[in-house]
């Protein structure tokens, strides 16, 4: 239940976006950032959000298969010891740990929140956002526009000026 509530609350801290991509440290070794826009991380940060319910954490094993399931890939392509190195890469931002004396993760509620928030924006608002600002055709209005369509629509425009600003679009 702790996990679904960190799910449905979901954050980001303010620091959040521009630490992930920076290398870290776990005890003694030095691990790389967290690029979000690589479908690797972005699988692995699924596959920790579907995984973070097992009341007894879970495994690098079980991260593997995991993540095999979502990107369609075979075990030579994201084996047990990939699963392990990514592991380290969220330990060392402080989204999840390994559970005492055993080979088992969890994550902790920040880190849930903040996996939960970026996989939430990237999929739901910010795709869906570039891909109607790409749309340079004009569709044609319903005529009779729901309050929902006018947000939408006054959202679309405000967001065509941010991207342009951003350089995000040309």
């Amino acid at each position: 239940m702790n996990a679904l509530h960190c799910m449905d609350r979901c954050f980001l801290a303010e620091e959040t976006l521009e630490q992930l991509p920076a290398p870290s440290q776990v005890g003694k070794t030095k691990v790389g950032g967290i690029d979000f826009n690589k479908p690797r991380m972005r699988w692995v940060t699924q596959a920790v959000l579907a995984l973070a319910p097992s009341p007894n954490g879970f495994t690098a094993t079980e991260l593997a298969h995991q993540v095999q399931l979502l990107s369609r890939h075979s075990e030579s392509q994201y084996g047990t010891r990939r699963a392990a190195y990514d592991l380290k890469k969220l330990r060392g931002k402080q989204l999840i740990h390994r559970i005492p004396h055993t080979q088992k993760y969890e994550a902790i509620p920040q880190g849930l929140k903040a996996m939960a928030a970026l996989v939430l924006l990237r999929e739901k608002v910010i795709k869906p956002l570039l891909a109607a600002a790409r749309n340079r055709t004009r569709t044609r209005r319903p005529k009779n526009p729901t309050v929902l369509d006018q947000h939408y629509e006054s959202l679309r425009i405000g967001l065509r000026g941010l991207f342009h600003e951003l350089g995000l679009t040309a």
